[in-house]
């Protein structure tokens, strides 16, 4: 019964674990991405703001951010190096389409986050 015990509460503890990558903390769309969509992004991603209006890509919520652009989508859960929104905001795509356009580059913790968010599966 003890050693059922120890078991379970060691497969739990590996299930977290791999669901968090491997000891990382989970990053939330909630706590960590959504304050800096909002203090960076929003005010050019919303219905009516330059960003909104030349590719659709609204910033105010992680449904409207999840449904991308009017070109396709900016997130592929799982794969950072795969989404758009990563590449704009660190510098990888070219420079003329860097984000936030027209404002200083986000730090690299923020950078940092988003990528961890979208690699652990761009969960709320």
């Amino acid at each position: 019964m003890t050693q059922r015990i120890a078991l379970l509460a060691l497969s739990a503890l590996a299930v977290v674990t791999l669901q968090t990558g491997c000891g990382e903390k989970a990053v939330t769309y909630q706590a960590d991405i959504k304050p800096i969509l909002d203090k960076n992004c929003v005010s050019c991603h919303i219905p009516g703001g330059p960003g909104y209006e030349k590719t659709g890509l609204r910033l105010d919520s992680l449904e409207a951010l999840m449904k991308g652009t009017k070109f396709g989508a900016v997130v592929v859960p799982g794969s950072s190096v795969s989404s758009t929104l990563y590449r704009v905001v660190s510098g990888q795509a070219d420079p003329s389409i860097r984000m936030p356009h027209g404002q200083a580059a986000l730090s690299e913790a923020d950078v940092s986050k988003i990528a961890a968010w979208i690699d652990q599966g761009a969960k709320h």
